[in-house]
């Protein structure tokens, strides 16, 4: 399997958005794209040529076969992947978007004044959703679900609504998975299959996930 993905391109999104408040102020949340680049290094280590779109990270793509689109906002991070999918063989969905955005942002600082300040949020784009929405018979696309509560439920109710092949899930209530930690525990959930997988590096647990989709498309 040392070059299975020779000749496919892989899509995939790592990393936060930040959503703008104000030239200084953003939504945001703790990923740091750990998992995404994770996943991006083990589908190049094995031939496929990565289209990486990552949010604000630290973190560095280091094999040559990575191409590495950098976007702040949720809105950003749709318009490039949505110019990439077409030609993709395989979507992976790693990145955590903000749910919501300010629905104005200010285009100066917002001075400290009142002892309450009220944001109005208007929802992101759902990526995975819209361009599930196009995907053809032909592609195949995984996503990911952190989950906090009726994680089993509210993951297979996400792998119908976005047409997704499988769906990556977390939960918090696993110690050592999740934002920050360089571990992870997952379920990877398909429509008839589940699979448990216990806590590992996250080097580790791209392998497992590239290893099933390598399965279920090529063995």
């Amino acid at each position: 399997m040392e070059k299975a993905f020779n000749g496919k391109t892989v899509v995939l999104t790592a990393g936060p958005t930040y959503e703008p408040i104000d030239p200084v102020r953003f939504i945001g949340n703790h990923s740091t794209g750990k998992m995404g680049f994770a996943l991006a290094e083990c589908f190049a280590q094995r031939g496929a040529k990565v289209q990486l779109v990552a949010g604000p990270t630290n973190m560095k793509a280091q094999h040559e076969g990575i191409t590495v689109t950098p976007v702040t906002t949720a809105d950003e991070m749709y318009a490039a992947v949505k110019e990439l999918t077409p030609s993709a063989d395989i979507w992976v969905f790693a990145a955590a978007v903000a749910d919501y955005k300010p629905k104005v942002v200010a285009d100066k600082k917002i001075k400290k004044a009142e002892a309450e300040l009220t944001i109005e949020l208007v929802k992101n784009v759902d990526i995975a959703a819209a361009l599930g929405k196009e995907k053809r018979a032909d592609q195949f696309a995984v996503g990911f679900a952190l989950e906090t509560d009726n994680e089993d439920s509210n993951a297979r109710g996400k792998l119908k609504k976005k047409n997704l092949n499988m769906i990556v899930l977390n939960s918090l209530n696993d110690p050592g998975a999740g934002f920050k930690h360089d571990t992870n525990k997952i379920t990877i959930i398909e429509e008839d299959t589940t699979t448990a997988f216990e806590l590992k590096q996250k080097s580790e647990v791209a392998q497992d996930i590239v290893n099933l989709i390598w399965e279920r498309l090529y063995a």
